[in-house]
This record gives C-alpha cells, sequence and structure tokens, in this order.
C-alpha cells in the first residue's frame, strides 16, 4: 500500500510537488489563452501522471478537497479511474480494499453543491469497482447503498444513478470486466432488486449463493416506493422532487428487460408507472413511456404474468387516458413539436406491443374481458398523419386480423370499414408526388426519412402491411369489402381528370395524378384478389359458399368488362389495367376462358404506336408494348389448357403478323414464346405431340448455332469483334482520336457514327443469343423436376446442349476479353486508356449522384447521338452478349445431368466465366457471383466431385485477388486529396465494391452454412433412397474442406476479407470461421461402415476431413486468419466490430491451443503483451465454464491497451495516451458521418422499417455494422442504363 501512496520520489515535498504541477498543467490546458505546444506538452504530463505509482493517491487528494475546482476534482477521479480500469490486476488485495474505500468516502461525501457530472464519475468509479469484486471480495455493497440511500435526497438520486449504470453494464454492456464475470453479476443483480419473497416463490429449490442483499424489500420496490412519494408532492413548485422521479424512471427502464416479471408486479411498478403518465409534466410522461416501452416490448410472459401486467392495460381507465395522450402528442406538419412528435412515435411502438398480446395470449383473456376501447384506440394511432407513427400498429392489424377467434371478432365492428379505407388510400406512391406536394402525410414522410433509398423501403414495407390487412379483411367480409373497393376503384376511373388537366403528349408525366391514382387503386384491387383466392381455396364448400362464389365472380366479370370498355389514352394507365386484367384472369376467374380470351384479344389488337416527338410519353408507349408481352407470356403459363383450346387460330395470327414484317425481333420471339409455352405447359396433349411441336421451335435456332459462319467468327476474338461490329466502333474511336476529348458528351456523332450506332444495335439480332435464351428460359422457368413440361424439356434440349455449349463458351471468353485494353488491338496503344471508360456502365445512386434519377436518364438520353452515346451503345453490345451467355448457362444448370453431365465441361466453363475477371468492373462481378452460386445450387450431388473443384477453386482465387486490388486501390485513392467530380467518382466506387465484396462473402457465408439444404440428387425420390444418398455424399460445407484446391483459395478469401473497411462483410466473414473452427480442432473418425441398425449417423461423419488437410487449415487460421483478427481489432474502423473479433480470437485459442503453438506466439509477438498475461488469459479460456460473452471478455481484457489503434502505429503509441478503452472511445471508425442525420433519433422498431430484407443473391440491403457513416451501412441502390438504347 505504501507504493500506491507513494509517488516514487524521494523528499517530503515530492507529493506536493507533483500536485502543484498538475494545477499548472490544468491550467495551460483549459486556458484559452495557452500556446499549442505549451497545451500538448501539459496534455502529454497529465497523461503520464495515470500511469505513475502514485496517480491513485494523489487522485484522492484532488477529488475529495471540496475547494478545488471541478475541473480540478474530476482530473482526480480521472485517475482513480485509469487505476482501476488498467491496474486492477496488478494490485494486491489490501491495495484494492484502499481504492474502495476511497470511493466509498467520495460517496459518502457527495453534496447538492457538487457539479452532476462529478457525481456521475463517483457513481460509475463505484460501478468499475463493483463490476471487478462484488459479490466476491465486495459483500457489503448493498448494504452501504441502502445507508447512503437513508442519508438525503441528494445521497439517494446518487444511488439511482449507480442502480442505473450497475443494471446497463451487466445486462447490457460489453465491459471485458463483466464478461469474464458475468455469472456472479447477473445472479447477484438480479439477488438485490428482487423482493425476497418472489425470489423464494420463483425459485423455490435454488441455491443459497454468497449473501450479497440488505433487506427483504429489494430495490425495484424502493425505487418504486420512492415514485409514489415523489408523485404526491407537488412536482411543479420542486425541481429536485422532479429530476428524482426521472432518475429513478431510468433505473426501472433499465430494468424491465430482465427484472423478473413477478417481481414488477409484487412492487406495483406498472401502476405507479402510468401514474406518472398521468402527470402534467412532458419529461416524466416520456420518461414513464420508455419504461413501458421497455417493459411490453419483453414477448415471453406466461399466462399469469400477462394476466398482471398486460391485462390492466385494456381496461377502460388506462385506455381513456392513452388517448388522451395520443390526441395531445398529435403535431401539426407544418410546425412540428420535436417533443410531441417523438412521443407520439415511441407511444404508437409501445401501444403495438400491447395490442400484440391480444394476438399471442387471446386464450388467457378474461371471457368478460372488453377490448373493444383498446381497439378503438389502435385505430385511432394507425390513423395518424405520420406513417412512422402509424406503422407499428398497422402491423399489430395485421396480427389481429390473422387470427382465427379475434379476427372474426374484429370484423364484426365497426372498426373494419375505417381501417380498409385507410389501407386502400395510403397506398398511393408517396415517392413519386411532387417535393413541393403539401399533404401532411407527405411532409411528415420527408421528415422521418434521409435518403431515398430509405424512403422507398420504408413505403415498400407501409404498402406490404396495408395489402397484409386489405386481404384478411376480404377474407373475414368478402362480399362488403369488394363491394367497397371496386366500387371505389369503379368512381376512381371515372374521374381520374377532375381537377387535372387533359392528357397533353407534350408534357407527359408518367407520375401524374391521374397514374398514381390508378396505380393505387390497383393494388388495392390486387390485395383484395389475393385475399379472395385463400378464402376460395378454403371455403366449405357449402352451398351457400358456392352461391357466394358464382355471384361474386359475375361481378368481377361485369366490372372487367368496363375495364375493357374504358377508353384511356394514357399509356401507363392502360399498362396497370392490363396487369389488372390479366390477375383477374389467372386467379378470381380462372374458370371462366371465354373472359380470358377477350383479355387476349385486348391484348394482340392493341397496339399503341410509337411518337418519337413526345420523348416521355413515347418511352411510355414503349413501357406499355413491352408489358403486354409480358402479360401475354404470363396468360400462357397460367391457363395454358384453355389456350390450347384455340391454338391454331392463336398460331395462325402469329404467323400474319411476322410475315408482315412489322414485328421487330424482340416481338417477334415473345409471340413465338407465347405458343411455345401453350404447348410446353399444356396437361391435356398427348407427350409425343408435345415434343414434336416444340421441337418446331427449337430447330431453327439449333441451326443457328450449326451455321458455319458463326462457327468461323468464334474461331478467334478477332472474327467475334466482326461479328458484333467491335471492329468498326474500334476504327471509328481511334480515328476520332477520342482520348482527346474529355467531354464526349458534348461531341456529335457524324454521319458514319450514326451508321455504326445502328449497325451495332441490329447485329445483335443476328446473333443466336436473344432466342436461345428466351426458349430456355420458358422450358425451365418454375417447373418442377418431375412434372411432364420439364421431363419435355430435357428431351427438347439433349441434343442442342452439345452443340450450343462449345460456341456459347466461346461467346463468354470473348466477351469477358473485351473489357482488357490490350484486346482493343484495333486502337493504337496510347489510347487504349480509354477502355475502362467506354465499358464502364454509369448509374445513378441515390446520395452520391447529382440530380434525380430521372435527371439522369434525360441527361443519357439527351447524349444518345454523341460520342457518350456511342460508348453506351458499344458496352450494351458486350453487355448483351455477356449477360445472355450466364442466362443461357443459368437455364442449362437447371436441366441436370442434361448440363452438368457433360464430363468435359468444367474446366472450359470455369476458364470462360473466370480467365479475364480481372477486367471487369465490380458491379459485372456481382452478376457473375451469382450465377456461381446458382451452378452451385443446382449441381446434383453425385456430380458436385467432377463439376465442382474446378469451378470454385478458380472462382474463389480470382474474386480474392480482384477484390483485394480493388480495395488496396480504394485505400490509396482515400490517401489522396480528389476534386469534387472525382470524389463522386470515386464514391460510386467504393459504393460499389461495398457491394461486391458483401455478394463474396455472402456466398461464401451460403457454401459453408452448416444448416444449408441438401443439394439436388437424381436418386429417386422415396425416403429410403435419400436417407441413403445423405449419408454417401457430404454436405457441400464438408464437401468445400475437404478439397484441398477449394479450400485454400476460400480460406485466403476469408482472411483477407476480416481487413476491408466494411464492418458488415467482416461480420459475416467471422460468423464464418467461428462456425468451421471447430471442424479442425482433431482428427475425425473413418466411415461408419458398420453403424448399428436404427442409429442416426449424421451424413458428414462418414467423410472425416484428411489429416494433412486439417492440419495445414488449423495452422493456416491460427497464423494468418489469428493476425488479420488481431490487425482488424487494432484497426479504429472496426471498433464495432470489436465483440465479434474478439469472439474469433477466443476461439481460435479454446479449439487450437492445445495442438498447435502457433496462436499463442502470435499474441507474444504483439507490443506490450506479457507471457504469464498470455497464458493467463488461456488458462481461463480452457477452464470450459464460461459463456461466449465471458470468453471474448477475457480476449479483450487481454488485447485493451492495443484495441482501437491502428496497426501500425502499434509499437509507438505509448499505453498512457488512453487506448487502452477502446469500447468507450479508442477509435470512432472511419467517416465523418457517423451517427448524423435523422437516424441517431429513430428507435431499433423504426429503424427497422427504414429498411429491406436482404435476399442473399447479393444485393445488398441495408444492415450491418462497423466503422463508418452512412454510406458505410449498407449497399447502394444502383440504377444502370442497360436496355436504354435498344441495347438487349
Amino acid at each position: 500500500m505504501a507504493a500506491m501512496v507513494s509517488n516514487g520520489a524521494t523528499g517530503p515535498g515530492a507529493a506536493d510537488d507533483i500536485l502543484s504541477q498538475i494545477h499548472n498543467a490544468l491550467n495551460i490546458v483549459h486556458s484559452p489563452y495557452s500556446a499549442n505546444q505549451s497545451r500538448q506538452e501539459a496534455q502529454s504530463f497529465l497523461e503520464s501522471v495515470k500511469t505513475q505509482t502514485g496517480a491513485p493517491s494523489h487522485g484522492f487528494t484532488l477529488a475529495s478537497v471540496k475547494s478545488q475546482e471541478p475541473i480540478v476534482r474530476h482530473y482526480g477521479l480521472s485517475l482513480i479511474e485509469y487505476a482501476v480500469n488498467h491496474k486492477w490486476a496488478e494490485y494486491t488485495e489490501n491495495e484494492r480494499q484502499f481504492l474502495r474505500n476511497w470511493i466509498l468516502e467520495l460517496s459518502q461525501g457527495i453534496s447538492v453543491e457538487d457539479p452532476t457530472y462529478l457525481r456521475i464519475k463517483i457513481a460509475q468509479l463505484w460501478v468499475e469497482v463493483a463490476k471487478r469484486c462484488w459479490a466476491a471480495a465486495w459483500m457489503d455493497m448493498d448494504l452501504i447503498l441502502v445507508s447512503l440511500w437513508r442519508v438525503s435526497a441528494v445521497h439517494k438520486e446518487f444511488v439511482l444513478q449507480i442502480l442505473e449504470i450497475l443494471s446497463d453494464e451487466i445486462f447490457n454492456g460489453e465491459d471485458a470486466a463483466v464478461a469474464m464475470r458475468e455469472g456472479v453479476l447477473s445472479k447477484a443483480c438480479v439477488e438485490i432488486f428482487t423482493p425476497s419473497a418472489v425470489l423464494v416463490e420463483s425459485f423455490p429449490n435454488r441455491q443459497v449463493g454468497p449473501h450479497v442483499r440488505c433487506g427483504d424489500e429489494g430495490w425495484i420496490s424502493r425505487v418504486t416506493q420512492l415514485i409514489t412519494e415523489c408523485l404526491a408532492q407537488d412536482l411543479g413548485r420542486n425541481n429536485e422532487v422532479e429530476a428524482c422521479v426521472l432518475r429513478a424512471l431510468s433505473v426501472l427502464n433499465s430494468v424491465m428487460p430482465w427484472a423478473i416479471p413477478k417481481a414488477i408486479h409484487a412492487s406495483d411498478s406498472r401502476a405507479v408507472i402510468c401514474r406518472c403518465l398521468a402527470v402534467p409534466y412532458v419529461p416524466i410522461q416520456k420518461a414513464a413511456l420508455e419504461v413501458l416501452h421497455s417493459l411490453y416490448s419483453r414477448t415471453t410472459f406466461t399466462s399469469d404474468e400477462f394476466v398482471e401486467l398486460v391485462l390492466p392495460m385494456y381496461s377502460n381507465e388506462m385506455v381513456e387516458l392513452c388517448k388522451q395522450l395520443f390526441q395531445w402528442s398529435t403535431v401539426n406538419a407544418q410546425e412540428i413539436d420535436d417533443d410531441k412528435y417523438q412521443f407520439s412515435k415511441k407511444f404508437s411502438e409501445m401501444i403495438s406491443c400491447v395490442g400484440n398480446y391480444l394476438d399471442r395470449k387471446f386464450a388467457s383473456i378474461p371471457p368478460d374481458t372488453n377490448v373493444q376501447n383498446f381497439l378503438e384506440l389502435l385505430i385511432m394511432v394507425v390513423e395518424s398523419q405520420s406513417l412512422v407513427v402509424s406503422i407499428p400498429v398497422l402491423v399489430t392489424w395485421t396480427r389481429l386480423l390473422s387470427h382465427r377467434s379475434l379476427g372474426p371478432a374484429a370484423a364484426n365492428t365497426p372498426l373494419v370499414l375505417p381501417l380498409l379505407e385507410l389501407c386502400s388510400s395510403r397506398l398511393i406512391r408517396y415517392e413519386n408526388l411532387p417535393e413541393d406536394t403539401e399533404d401532411a402525410t407527405f411532409v411528415l414522410l420527408m421528415e422521418d426519412t434521409d435518403t431515398v433509398p430509405e424512403r422507398h423501403a420504408f413505403l415498400g414495407n407501409y404498402r406490404r402491411y396495408s395489402c397484409q390487412v386489405i386481404e384478411n379483411i376480404v377474407q373475414l367480409k368478402l362480399s362488403d369489402a369488394f363491394s367497397y373497393i371496386l366500387n371505389q376503384a369503379e368512381s376512381a376511373f371515372q374521374t381520374l381528370y377532375d381537377g387535372q388537366p387533359p392528357l397533353n403528349p407534350a408534357n407527359y408525366s408518367k407520375n401524374s395524378m391521374p397514374v398514381l391514382r390508378v396505380d393505387a387503386h390497383s393494388t388495392v384491387v390486387e390485395a383484395a384478389l389475393k385475399g379472395y383466392t385463400k378464402w376460395r381455396k378454403n371455403r366449405t364448400q357449402s352451398p351457400e359458399d358456392e352461391q357466394t362464389v358464382t355471384n361474386i365472380e359475375a361481378y368481377f366479370e361485369e366490372w372487367c368488362g368496363r375495364r375493357l370498355e374504358m377508353k384511356v389514352e394514357d399509356p401507363l394507365i392502360r399498362k396497370r389495367v392490363l396487369q389488372l386484367l390479366v390477375a383477374f384472369s389467372t386467379t378470381a376467374l380462372d374458370t371462366k376462358p371465354h373472359f380470358m380470351l377477350r383479355v387476349l384479344e385486348h391484348i394482340l389488337m392493341t397496339w399503341p404506336a410509337l411518337q418519337p416527338e413526345h420523348k416521355h410519353y413515347n418511352d411510355a408507349i414503349r413501357d406499355l408494348q413491352t408489358e403486354s408481352m409480358v402479360e401475354l407470356q404470363r396468360l400462357a403459363s397460367k391457363m395454358p389448357d384453355h389456350l390450347l383450346d384455340v391454338y391454331e387460330q392463336l398460331e395462325a395470327k402469329v404467323q400474319e403478323m411476322i410475315a408482315s414484317g412489322t414485328l421487330d425481333e424482340k416481338r417477334q420471339i415473345a409471340y413465338q414464346s407465347f405458343l411455345f409455352i401453350i404447348i410446353h405447359r399444356a396437361a391435356q396433349i398427348d407427350p409425343a405431340v408435345r415434343l414434336s411441336r416444340l421441337a418446331a421451335f427449337v430447330e431453327p435456332i439449333k441451326n443457328q448455332w450449326k451455321d458455319p459462319s458463326l462457327k468461323g467468327a468464334l474461331i478467334s476474338y478477332g472474327g467475334f469483334c466482326e461479328l458484333i461490329g467491335l471492329d468498326k466502333a474500334q476504327k471509328y474511336l481511334a480515328n476520332r482520336r477520342i482520348h482527346g476529348i474529355s467531354d464526349w458528351g458534348s461531341a456529335e456523332l457524324d454521319a458514319e457514327g450514326l451508321a455504326l450506332q445502328s449497325e451495332l444495335e441490329q447485329r445483335q439480332a443476328f446473333l443466336p443469343l436473344r432466342s436461345t435464351k428466351s426458349f430456355l428460359t420458358y422450358s425451365v422457368e418454375k417447373l418442377e423436376k418431375n412434372s411432364a413440361p420439364y421431363q419435355a424439356s430435357c428431351q427438347l434440349w439433349q441434343d442442342a446442349f452439345p452443340l450450343i455449349l462449345p460456341e456459347l463458351l466461346k461467346f463468354l471468353s470473348y466477351a469477358h476479353a473485351c473489357h482488357d485494353p490490350k484486346n482493343w488491338t484495333l486502337l493504337p496503344e496510347e489510347m487504349r486508356s480509354v477502355v475502362g471508360r467506354v465499358l464502364t456502365d454509369r448509374f445513378w445512386q441515390a446520395g452520391i449522384s447529382e440530380g434525380s434519377k430521372d435527371d439522369f436518364y434525360a441527361r443519357v438520353l439527351d447524349k444518345k447521338n454523341t460520342l457518350e452515346g456511342l460508348a453506351s451503345t458499344i458496352r450494351g453490345s458486350v453487355r448483351f452478349v455477356r449477360e445472355t451467355c450466364y442466362a443461357i448457362i443459368f437455364c442449362m444448370s437447371r436441366l441436370d445431368m442434361q448440363f452438368y453431365g457433360f464430363l468435359e465441361l468444367p474446366g472450359p466453363l470455369a476458364n470462360a466465366l473466370f480467365a479475364d475477371m480481372a477486367c471487369l468492373s465490380a458491379h459485372q462481378i456481382i452478376n457473375l457471383l451469382n450465377l456461381v452460386r446458382y451452378l452451385v445450387d443446382h449441381c446434383p450431388v453425385e456430380l458436385q466431385g467432377h463439376f465442382l473443384p474446378p469451378i470454385l477453386a478458380t472462382c474463389f482465387k480470382e474474386m480474392d485477388a480482384k477484390i483485394s486490388m480493388d480495395w488496396d486501390k480504394l485505400g490509396r485513392q482515400e490517401a489522396v486529396q480528389a476534386a469534387a467530380e472525382e470524389l463522386t467518382e470515386e464514391m460510386k466506387a467504393e459504393s460499389i465494391l461495398r457491394q461486391l465484396t458483401y455478394s463474396a462473402v455472402i456466398m461464401v457465408a451460403d457454401f459453408l452454412d452448416p444448416s444449408r439444404a441438401a443439394p439436388p440428387t437424381n436418386v429417386p425420390s422415396s425416403k429410403t433412397q435419400e436417407a441413403l444418398a445423405e449419408t454417401k455424399y457430404p454436405s457441400l460445407r464438408r464437401f468445400c474442406l475437404m478439397n484441398d484446391n477449394i479450400a485454400e483459395p476460400l480460406l485466403v478469401f476469408g482472411s483477407h476479407a476480416i481487413r476491408m473497411h466494411d464492418g458488415r462483410c467482416c461480420g459475416v466473414v467471422l460468423r464464418v470461421f467461428r462456425s468451421i473452427i471447430p471442424e479442425f480442432r482433431e482428427q475425425q473418425s473413418g466411415p461408419k461402415d458398420g453403424a448399428a441398425a436404427g442409429t442416426v449417423t449424421r451424413p458428414d461423419e462418414n467423410f472425416p476431413i484428411p489429416e494433412g488437410t486439417s492440419s495445414s487449415i488449423r495452422e493456416f487460421i491460427s497464423s494468418q486468419v489469428m493476425q488479420s483478427a488481431v490487425s482488424s481489432l487494432h484497426d479504429p474502423y472496426f471498433v464495432e466490430s470489436q465483440k465479434e473479433l474478439g469472439a474469433l480470437i477466443a476461439a481460435i485459442l479454446v479449439y487450437y491451443n492445445s495442438l498447435t503453438p502457433t496462436p499463442r506466439n502470435i499474441l507474444l509477438s504483439l507490443p506490450g503483451i506479457k507471457p504469464q498475461a498470455v497464458d493467463q488469459a488461456i488458462g481461463q479460456l480452457l477452464a470450459g465454464s464460461g459463456s461466449s460473452r465471458t470468453q471474448r471478455g477475457v480476449v479483450l481484457e487481454l488485447l485493451r491497451d492495443l484495441k482501437g489503434v491502428s496497426i501500425s502505429e502499434m509499437g509507438r503509441l505509448s499505453k498512457s495516451l488512453g487506448y487502452g478503452n477502446g469500447l468507450d472511445g479508442g477509435g470512432g471508425g472511419g467517416g465523418a458521418g457517423a451517427g448524423a442525420g435523422k437516424k441517431s433519433g429513430r428507435s431499433k422498431m423504426a429503424q427497422e422499417f427504414m429498411t429491406t430484407g436482404e435476399d442473399g443473391r447479393g444485393t445488398g440491403g441495408v444492415g450491418g455494422s462497423g466503422g463508418g457513416g452512412a454510406d458505410r451501412k449498407g449497399s447502394p441502390n444502383l440504377e444502370g442504363v442497360a436496355g436504354m438504347f435498344n441495347e438487349g
């Protein structure tokens, strides 16, 4: 102890001297007149004091003298804090006792005169000590707290502060000190907060642990009683009492997520909190609302707990209070009161949680309970002008209406019509309204959303839930609902232009109010149709139900007939009506072929002429034409047998239109595929007749692939360029000396350039790619493998694949080779730098690109006849070949053995896919990786060993090289100051690179997913044979890890991805590594051929990883992956990922430490890490009793002095600079925008409504963690320009 109280100097005045130096240094640091160098020197001195032996003694001396300046006392407390946080393990028990006593003495000495931040700092110090020794060396903490509680009002508030911090740190914090003692601390916390009677009742057989509590009542009861006493006083005249209530409510808010429900009920906390809602003081009301939200966000109440804690919220008294509160919180959209608005958002979430219990615990509601009043409250909230306030309760309504008993009961109340009206009215596309719209809902939406993608995601979620409500209401109130919905739609169609200017093609807008109204009503009708389809499927077949079906379908047909006769000129309205008519034809009216034929005739006979003089109107007509083809094929897919009856007439009509010569290639293929689908999907046709008729469609395609001129052209890359016109394009660009022109968009094309542009577009029609893709797509789309159409497809294409594949792979190889500038041999070498610019797709990206998406498209279209437009046409030709090849290969893979059965295919296919992968852009590689995932998904399990190794080994190797290279390039760019325009391009490139990286890591995670469904097999599908197949072939996860050629590049990529500055991707890879680490902990047993009958054998138990492979991978993970994890742990960018990084390091140590010394040696190589500390940490990890939280806590505690420090600075930065406490601010993660914007004020639920789910195909949903601001959080919403110039 003498060492702690000494400063290490000699002489009686040494302590006074150091205190004097501290005073001087603090004065320099805080003086506005100090020179920078002096301030830096003073700050360095103050930091160095923390590491001195006598620092805690100096800290106590400074903090305990009330006459000292607050900044001096605060610095004194920071000296004690450093000792507790950084040196606790070095102290003896006596020295720790000394520290604890100093903190207790400071706590007892607090007064009202002390600044609030000093009292909070002392409370934090109390908790820091408690985390390390409470319920062990310190057993009387609760007794001391109770004693302080009785001293004064300021001491009560101080105890409340300690209790709140203690609860938050133990149950929500990530401090390593807590993690290492998680079990002891959480048990002790529950002990002191819970009334002893509740503990005995809830856990009658519990083992009695260390006696840590004082008294029987527990802190939940004490705090609740304090609130009750405060509410009895005059809050308006006593600010101290109001502050005490707020602090007490904060404690309860911290406790509610984990407290024993019976303790909450026994303490009468719910009722007291509800009383706080009724007091006329907004801060208290908001705090009480937070507590109720925390309480009712819990989802695991038992029936008894529900009756005690939730059921009282349905009482008339509480509902009336809630109605008054919600009415008070309603805001004016033009003058938003932020306090009220935030209250209404949280109130809605709380009420939705309470409402969800009606569904969750309906059986526990007493029969005499009247919930009608509460349902009226839900209607009031869901009708809020703010969609953000409305949506939580909208979700609740989807649950209530879906409930077997509650739904019909609610449907028989007057509440259903207002709900149906609301959901119908809110299906308008708010995102397409003009920005100056004054509608209150729109104004509040713009206030609540930061970005366009966020707004689109939120509105997509709101529409989805609204449609679910409409579906549910239709199933419950069929006739009434449809009567309302169709009458409203009828009225809208008849009054489209009331109050609106008439249609004028010259100033056409695709987002006019008539278009938006028709779209909204059509969406309502489509949702209702889904509800009707479900009702019809589940009806009772009673005479009443059958009569209902007859009546309502007659009503449908009559209503649709009026739509067919409706005269509307707007192409987008016609498109939407057409979609609606086809939806009726293929669902509710699918038994009325005569109506379907009327719709078909409408599609075939109404083909509006283009009007090129009106660009926007012309685009809308093209949109209608495209949709007509889609709907035509939808009819063929859904109703082939009805169409088969009139097939000859249809065939004659199509042949007539083709013979007229007026159809372009796309439209001709669309009509032919329409006929193809009818024959292919019809059930009432002889298989031989089916095959012969289908062959007539495919034979011309086969002949195209046999064409000697095509084969000759594909012998060389030069021949390919001549085939698609790229040779002429190169010569033209060279003649125009395009490399000397900076603004391509201002350089108009001459006659030669315009002719070249037209030729490039026309040459696509002469290739066999589009027709092959179309007919292959319809041969496999949405088919079960045991269906007759699928079997017909296999027979139809089996002779064609050997003809197509060799030439197809050449097409693909050459299309990829186009992206390598050295292959542009017709361009002079000094001009080849423009190749990347020519072939780089242009995008509009929300938050990055200048202007709106429509502005972007307008700029692109305006530049069609310039060099920029020519470049777009060139890249469109290359993209058409590349992506059509991808689509054809995908369709081929759906036909199993017809594709995978080619023994020579894997090598050439891998070469075609990946040989020039490094030259492709990040966006283009995303599509390539999606194809790889499908190839793996579709591969029959029997052929995995032959087909997958060449594909996956090459893919992972090239993927790693490309992505790592692009991240290195990005890192170099970030170090260079860029101009504004260059910065925008760099931001776009970074955004797309993040999406590519996410696609890659998700693919890896998918392949190594232990719960992944078994791959397809050609073994007959009896259960016995399926079981045999499962034990005969390994899972894809085990297959990849067993194969050296696949595992090596896969794991190398994973180790690199840990270091890439994308927190979301890093998190995925860390979870993958933690999942596979146990696979290599020891040599596995061999195949269990002699397993006893009836024994369940896990498939992978028959496929041990070879010991050599296992040992190599184990060593790689112990070295390279370990180093990557440690490096990222020390990188400030990954501060938000430190938990996952610590867990990975812990897993490596736990599983591999006994098998290899490498993990320990890696830790010992780090600066400042002592061998005894490493061995102690490993010993704690191997004890085997710790949770994952405890294990990562051990690692983070070991490496705490290096966390958040860049790897390049590890050896140079002193520990005394305060980087040790990485979780508290040892680095903030890159990105200036972190935490900015409206997102920072959102609840977790509100943020979830602002995001879309990830589809797992690399589309890059929003979410993730890791350093960086909003731009780091998710992948971009990309809008390419493919197809804008008829580019395929």
